[in-house]
């Protein structure tokens, strides 16, 4: 199995309704920052791929999964494209005050343990933190990064590769991009603010 679908939009954009829209649509299993918290062994890979992105093994990440979403892999969706030249890009986006509050409450809301070695706190540091350079909590800071980020997926992607998506749009736009039948069934809509919390809270209780 191979990639066949990359997102390249940050956390808190919609990516698990983006997950579970992707499965129903039969582009899964479809990875997700949920799958790191499965795998004992995910955050190690992952902070060696960050270490030198452009030769990462990808496939031992990615085994047994046909899309992703969500950090970690929106920090690298440029060498994920390049990996998987095969594979559509989508960018998921949202109203920029909107998704920092979001982050502010959910994502960013707790500071990571002080243990380094640590392998969980450690990848999110390296993938994640790194990008806003550790201020999780400057609004203009941290909006400006998630602003340039997008800008960049543009200019990187090449238009027929890439679709720029608001969850809001429903399924119409995502479907049309990825060449199957709308569904009967309503979009996902899951993970809110409440629903985060209470998920952290019973799969990673010691890792943040």
């Amino acid at each position: 199995m191979t990639l066949s679908m990359i997102g390249a939009g940050f956390g808190r954009t919609g990516t698990m309704s983006l997950k579970l829209a992707l499965e129903a649509l039969g582009f899964g299993p479809c990875y997700h920052m949920a799958e790191v918290f499965k795998n004992p062994a995910a955050p190690d890979w992952w902070y060696e791929a960050a270490l030198d992105p452009a030769h990462a093994n990808w496939g031992k990440i990615f085994e047994g999964y046909r899309s992703t979403v969500d950090w970690p892999n929106a920090t690298y969706y440029r060498e994920l494209a390049d990996a998987y030249p095969d594979a559509k890009v989508i960018l998921t986006e949202r109203d920029p005050d909107v998704w920092f509050d979001s982050t502010q409450a959910t994502i960013f809301r707790d500071e990571l343990t002080a243990d380094m070695e640590a392998p969980f706190p450690r990848m999110v540091r390296k993938v994640v933190h790194e990008l806003f350079d550790a201020r999780m909590h400057d609004r203009d800071h941290v909006i400006s990064v998630y602003l340039a980020h997008n800008a960049r997926v543009r200019a990187t992607i090449a238009p027929a590769r890439l679709l720029v998506y608001d969850l809001a749009e429903g399924w119409a736009s995502l479907c049309g991009f990825l060449g199957v039948p709308v569904p009967a069934t309503p979009m996902p809509k899951v993970n809110s603010r409440e629903e985060f919390g209470a998920r952290l809270a019973q799969e990673v209780p010691d890792r943040v």
